[in-house]
């Protein structure tokens, strides 16, 4: 487990020197990776340093026991801390998501249920716009489309998380929420109390910076057409809605929330950028397919991931097999407990393939 520690000390020893380095700010993208990457190995690289420096205190404190019984509890309590050490590094040498610092851009779409899938659609684009202002995060809806009695039918939102260590980043978080949702519960609309059950479908999306993501303006078809829902009298009687389509792929994208046709572009094309990313991480890595195959394909309640019953005031993983009676806290944002259950489980997988161990 420990073969390769030498090595990232002395890469992140070198990433030090380059850093400090003017010439290399000169190159901001380059520049940019080599501060990632050293952000990636200083918590790898101090707890290495710790465990090196507990290991020789370690058998210095036994020598002295030899001669001084006094010192076997020091020992003790160092070979304990070596451990703990030594299985925090094991933790840190897994593998991480490169995509776990990025920034989300996240697709919450109604499916069965009509008005009532609607509804919990908006409900669901709330509770994570709380979720996000809770770790005070940025949100910012790129597209909507809501219906008469207040539901969304189609919601784009865009998350921007922290910046700096790894796993701090909307992705880290935000990634496990892929799939289809389903809820439980009395519609406003339903007159006799029955319960229903309907389902929305999330779809979770890295955000591509502009540079990584190279699109040919020849490759795009721009299509602009008038406004639907509410929005102000020249959102509804003016042509600034928009609409791209990129042909080598099929991959459509519309925005209306804007004024102007200029706004409803630059936010259509951040989508498509995100759409291509994740495109080309499916097809080029294997481990990003299986998590993609995991999102939603069809909004269908079969498909489900998670269960929200009102009546009983529960929240269900069906992943992990998570279960909490505290919805209402969810629904507001409180969703870190769900998700530390889902990444604990994604660690245990990892922790349990020792074979792949790397940082």
């Amino acid at each position: 487990m420990f073969d390769r520690l030498g090595e990232l000390a002395a890469e992140h020893a070198e990433l030090e020197r380059a850093l400090a380095d003017p010439g290399l700010h000169a190159d901001p993208d380059k520049a940019r990776d080599f501060g990632r990457r050293y952000a990636e190995l200083t918590p790898i690289v101090n707890a290495y340093r710790e465990w090196q420096q507990t290991e020789d205190d370690e058998a210095a404190a036994r020598e002295l026991a030899a001669e001084d019984p006094s010192f076997a509890a020091e020992a003790a309590q160092l070979k304990a801390r070596q451990a703990e050490l030594e299985e925090q590094l094991r933790r840190m040498l897994i593998p991480r998501d490169p995509n776990d610092g990025r920034d989300v851009i996240l697709e919450i779409k109604a499916g069965e249920g009509g008005d009532e899938s609607a509804l919990f659609a908006g409900d669901l684009l709330r509770m994570y716009q709380r979720y996000a202002e809770r770790h005070h995060w940025a949100t910012e809806i790129l597209d909507s489309t809501v219906t008469g009695l207040g539901g969304v039918k189609a919601a784009t939102l865009a998350v921007k998380g922290k910046k700096g260590a790894p796993g701090q980043g909307a992705w880290a978080r935000l990634k496990y929420e892929g799939g289809v949702h389903r809820v439980q519960r009395v519609p406003v609309t339903e007159s006799q109390g029955r319960i229903h059950t309907s389902a929305a479908g999330v779809l979770v999306m890295p955000e591509a910076e502009q540079v990584e993501i190279d699109i040919d303006p020849n490759d795009v078809r721009t299509d602009v057409f008038r406004s639907s829902g509410p929005g102000g009298q020249s959102v509804n009687t003016t042509d600034s809605a928009v609409r791209l389509t990129h042909v080598p792929t099929g991959i459509v994208v519309s925005c209306q929330n804007e004024k102007s046709q200029l706004q409803n572009k630059e936010q259509a094309m951040r989508i498509l950028r995100a759409r291509l990313l994740a495109q080309a991480q499916h097809h080029a890595d294997e481990k990003a397919s299986a998590e993609r195959r995991s999102q939603v394909r069809t909004v269908d309640r079969s498909e489900r991931v998670r269960t929200y019953n009102f009546p009983e005031n529960r929240i269900s993983d069906h992943r992990v097999g998570y279960k909490a009676y505290n919805l209402d806290q969810v629904v507001d944002g409180d969703l870190d407990a769900v998700i530390d259950s889902l990444a604990d489980a994604e660690m245990a997988e990892k922790l349990g393939d020792d074979g792949n161990s790397g940082a």
